[in-house]
């Protein structure tokens, strides 16, 4: 899986969340920083050669359509951040977390509760 700007990955948040759109309502979705329409359009098309998009076309018109599944790049994305931030190791990065106070105890202790429950 090709890595993603931060502008393209916006963008696919976007797809997911809408699940089909002309690139007018992808346009609609961009709060800040919105980029010329055919901008947007080459930013779409640039994914779709990637192939995180399909699209299907209505005359002069596409519709495009998320190809890769939010699930399936949230994993990639994390696994190669763990890897890349933390030396591979998921302790590491909860401890990282903890130290900047964005976990609380409690949320580790659910965290440990729901480890307990697979094993």
């Amino acid at each position: 899986m090709q890595k993603l700007t931060n502008k393209e990955e916006e963008i696919m948040h976007i797809l997911w969340k809408l699940k089909k759109a002309f690139v007018k309502d992808v346009m609609a979705e961009i709060t800040e920083d919105q980029p010329h329409y055919n901008t947007l359009s080459t930013i779409i098309r640039n994914l779709e050669e990637k192939g995180y998009v399909g699209h299907n076309a209505y005359g002069n018109t596409h519709q495009y359509f998320p190809v890769i599944a939010l699930e399936d790049y949230r994993k990639t994305f994390m696994s190669t951040a763990i890897d890349n931030y933390f030396n591979s190791s998921y302790k590491n990065m909860v401890s990282f977390f903890a130290e900047e106070d964005k976990i609380s105890a409690d949320e580790l202790r659910e965290i440990l509760d729901i480890i307990e429950k697979r094993k």
